[in-house]
């Protein structure tokens, strides 16, 4: 898997540019606010997921332009293919593949790509809400029907969130209550069957990668947190939906006092422990790094195994928050695959890597 040439037009602060890829490691170098990050998000948005810094499309369009384009030769599965996104002010964006429309979600058998940012050295610190963006855009890339069904769900839970919200003044707005969580609870039950496949395929990959890197001393667990009422996550979307609904029966009536959802996939979260401790709790800094680390390079392992090929790895000015040690761990683990590394300074890292070098300039490469 990699991205062979890109070419950006209009997108946020690049006119007109474009840039041929080395299959191994590509150093993007170059001081702050110049468009290092802005190439490895136009990079990222080729795997047809949302961009890593905005909700919003029409943010990626560049100031004083009407439309931007991402064109990509990729090379997946030893085929290689070329990759459109055209973005315009107030319309989905467009997307073809060899000049065929495609979905976004539909990428995703195209294009696989695992980012690694400073915010994710948080990862393990931070509220459920950045574990469970982990699971999602990992396993959106990993499983195409799983974004549509995510996207369903959001759907469901923002129209039954309205009407516990609303019903006091529009009692008749009861009457669709239950539609709207039986159709919340299939489809919380479908994605718990998802979540907790790769949570213990991660919890696999993870914990060697930790041990390796603490030098034997840590022992790192993951383990997929969902409804209480759920005693398998694993079991049938059936037999999960049915325990699902037994949940919401019994809070039922705490939702309409509370005027908040109680039951679904939106509480979700990862627990992670390190030597059998809650590490958000107990773990040092240094710990939580080397977890987050081992995480994401879990997760690139992970995409290995279900794809038979790395995906891209976006290293997004992480390097320059790790001491020497943890930056030698991830350059030694990074081969095998297409690596993006921005940094204010190359930092020797093409040499101790055998990288190409790109410098970014105000929206220019060379």
């Amino acid at each position: 898997m990699r991205v062979e040439r890109i070419a950006l037009s209009g997108f946020r602060n690049y006119d007109e540019e474009i840039v041929e890829f080395t299959p191994d490691v590509n150093v993007i170098a170059g001081p702050n606010a110049q468009g290092k990050t802005n190439l490895l998000e136009a990079v990222y948005l080729l795997t047809g997921e949302h961009s890593f810094r905005t909700r919003f499309d029409r943010e990626l369009i560049g100031f004083g332009c009407s439309w931007a384009r991402i064109l990509a030769d990729v090379n997946s599965g030893g085929r290689s293919q070329t990759i459109s996104l055209l973005f315009r002010e107030g319309q989905r964006r467009q997307v073809t593949v060899n000049g065929a429309k495609k979905n976004s979600s539909e990428l995703s058998g195209v294009m696989t790509a695992v980012l690694f940012s400073p915010d994710d050295l948080y990862l393990i610190k931070e509220g459920a809400a950045a574990r469970r963006r982990l699971m999602d855009t990992a396993i959106s890339q990993l499983r195409p029907g799983y974004a549509a069904l995510l996207s369903d769900f959001n759907r469901l839970y923002e129209n039954k969130t309205r009407i516990l919200k609303d019903w006091r003044e529009k009692p008749r707005l009861l009457d669709t209550l239950d539609e709207f969580s039986d159709g919340l609870a299939r489809c919380t039950a479908r994605l718990i069957r998802y979540r907790a496949g790769f949570v213990n395929r991660l919890d696999s990959a993870a914990r060697p990668i930790q041990k390796e890197f603490s030098g034997g001393s840590e022992e790192l667990n993951l383990q997929y947190c969902t409804v209480g009422t759920v005693t398998d996550p694993t079991a049938s979307a059936e037999e999960i939906y049915y325990q699902v609904c037994a949940h919401q029966e019994t809070h039922r009536q705490a939702e309409l006092e509370a005027g908040q959802c109680l039951t679904g996939a939106h509480k979700d979260d990862i627990a992670i422990n390190i030597n059998h401790m809650p590490a958000r709790s107990f773990a040092s800094q240094g710990q939580t790094r080397t977890a987050a680390l081992s995480i994401k390079l879990a997760e690139r392992e992970m995409f290995l195994a279900e794809t038979g090929e790395y995906p891209v790895l976006l290293l997004d000015d992480v390097l320059s928050e790790l001491d020497e040690a943890r930056q030698e761990f991830v350059l030694n683990r990074i081969g095998g695959g297409q690596t993006l590394i921005t940094c204010c300074e190359d930092e020797g890292i093409a040499s101790r890597t055998g990288g190409k070098i790109f410098s970014v300039n105000s929206g220019k490469i060379r």
